[in-house]
């Protein structure tokens, strides 16, 4: 697996995935009915910010985002997103691509990385980013509509770095 900045080139491999994981509805807080071009211009994060895409030869497996949480005074925290494809799942994409997000937010300059809303529900990933140092250090109660399981929390999860 590599995984490498984002290129123009790349969208249609990354399109697939970030379309999958939004009609899921079940772990991202964007409409499923959002169109794809709106889903780009919200994924593909601008400098200094990053986008990644990992990578199997031709194959897509997952993208990641990252840049500052909020703007100044408060830019010295980072935050991310990740979505790995369906079919590859269970392989350590989505620890790779955290894993990548933490050494580029260290080498940026931050001093910590925050996530502002994990579905209580998305245990895998809550599971994944406590395994990597993050707590949860807050629950917003019934703030998601997950599509099966109903209300459910949103944590915010954080750490330094």
């Amino acid at each position: 697996m590599q995984i490498r900045p984002y290129a123009d080139a790349d969208w249609a491999g990354v399109a697939p995935i970030v379309l999958d994981v939004v009609r899921s509805a079940d772990t991202f807080p964007y409409d499923p009915d959002t169109s794809v071009e709106t889903l780009r211009s919200i994924w593909i994060e601008q400098p200094p910010g990053l986008t990644v895409v990992a990578t199997d030869g031709d194959t897509y497996l997952g993208t990641a985002k990252m840049g500052a949480n909020r703007p100044r005074p408060h830019d010295h925290v980072a935050t991310a997103s990740y979505m790995v494809s369906r079919g590859a799942r269970g392989r350590g994409v989505g620890r790779a691509l955290v894993e990548h997000s933490l050494d580029w937010a260290r080498a940026a300059g931050f001093s910590a990385i925050q996530f502002n809303a994990v579905a209580a529900s998305n245990v895998g990933a809550v599971g994944l980013y406590e395994s990597l140092g993050f707590s949860v250090i807050g629950t917003v109660p019934q703030a998601f509509r997950h599509p099966t399981d109903g209300l459910v929390g949103l944590h915010v999860m954080h750490r330094f770095l």
